[in-house]
């Protein structure tokens, strides 16, 4: 009989701020519920926050392991199914692995863990198990990014020539790590965020989803990083130039320190025959600007089956018109993962728009994505080769 899947948390409590917006994602379509959780590493916040979202008692846990461990002794039919991890960079890949090894299908936050080697073993615990691991890079769940995508598959562009991709933020333009802001303590910490800091943090994100919309891979780049705030310990600017698998060039460019820019996140993708724009705060359009006939605007909707692609519209949820956005695109990627998961449950085959998320492999692209960066960005070299 089918079911909702059955979700435990780490991390994620009433001091966080992206457990909420997992939450709300994963409840978004009614697929799946949250059964228990280790919320936070202080006890009073974990057993308060499990509280707050009405936990069973004894299903509210001090730390992962235990969660993981008293888990995977209950009956099949109680048991979680699947572990979230919402914790900072530093402390994903202990509770991911020790979920899997436990055999519970795991989704997490990016970047995937703290270093490369990391994201390897993960990779290899996710072939030898056979369970499925989602990495929320959520702007790829957005329909139009999709639709981009597909659109660029299907050679309506012709051979992409350039990628321009763009995420500019203003919210570390002070030095708010020692104002009392906790997202910035941790996030320019290179003990717990890691060895970058806006590229680990949103250049990542701008990676991806060239790589995801082209359909290609970074083989080159050549990288300047910057720290524009006195006092920061990592890089809070940065931009790259980009060699693609298709012979494309690319700038990237990613900064904390635009004064103003809010969530600013765009791409421009341009082949022989036209190109195509997308920008992350005006999520339901896409912009298709053809060599020889009239600009071109997409929009999202529901019930536009006729003209977008069905990786676009298998993610619409409202009629064209109804705004869609962040937690949409979230939540998509929740249906996604949700679906496959059921699919192997059931005994069935997923199709290929719900295999359609971010995955080990993305991850492990993102660890090496920032490795190499800050490789050319200490190094004399024009150009440094991508290393996996």
């Amino acid at each position: 009989m089918p079911r909702k899947l059955r979700m435990g948390m780490v991390g994620g409590g009433k001091d966080a701020f992206i457990g909420a917006i997992h939450r709300l994602a994963a409840n978004m379509d009614g697929q799946i519920e949250l059964v228990c959780g280790a919320l936070s590493i202080n006890p009073t916040i974990a057993q308060e926050s499990g509280e707050m979202l009405y936990l069973p008692k004894d299903r509210i846990y001090l730390t992962y392991d235990e969660m993981i461990t008293k888990e995977a002794a209950l009956p099949a039919d109680k048991r979680m199914d699947f572990v979230t991890i919402v914790t900072p960079n530093f402390a994903h890949f202990a509770p991911a692995m020790m979920a899997l090894e436990h055999g519970f299908h795991v989704v997490i936050e990016k970047p995937i863990t703290f270093t490369l080697e990391e994201a390897k073993k993960l990779k290899a615990v996710v072939a030898e198990t056979g369970l499925t691991l989602c990495l929320t890079h959520t702007y790829s769940g957005y329909p139009m990014v999709k639709q981009a995508k597909a659109m660029v598959a299907d050679g309506a562009l012709g051979k992409i020539r350039k990628v321009w991709v763009e995420y500019p933020q203003g919210w570390l333009s002070k030095l708010s790590e020692r104002e009392g802001n906790a997202q910035a303590a941790w996030r320019t910490d290179p003990k717990k965020s890691g060895k970058s800091g806006s590229m680990g943090d949103i250049g990542t994100h701008a990676a991806h989803l060239a790589e995801y919309i082209t359909g290609a891979q970074i083989t080159k780049l050549c990288a300047d990083l910057n720290t524009k705030v006195e006092g920061r310990l990592l890089d809070d600017d940065g931009s790259v130039l980009l060699h693609f698998s298709n012979g494309a060039s690319g700038v990237l460019m990613a900064s904390q320190v635009a004064a103003g820019e809010e969530n600013a996140l765009k791409i421009r993708v341009y082949g022989e025959k036209g190109g195509l724009e997308w920008a992350q705060m005006e999520p339901n359009t896409l912009i298709i600007k053809w060599l020889e006939a009239p600009m071109q605007i997409l929009r999202a909707g529901a019930n536009y089956t006729d003209r977008l692609s069905s990786f676009a519209t298998s993610n619409c949820r409202t009629p064209g018109g109804h705004p869609e956005g962040y937690l949409e695109a979230f939540a998509n990627i929740y249906k996604n993962f949700t679906a496959t998961v059921q699919a192997k449950i059931d005994g069935t085959t997923p199709t290929k728009e719900q295999l359609d998320f971010p995955g080990v492999e993305d991850g492990i692209r993102g660890m090496a994505f920032i490795d190499n960066v800050v490789a050319s960005a200490q190094s004399d070299l024009k150009w440094t080769e991508y290393k996996i």
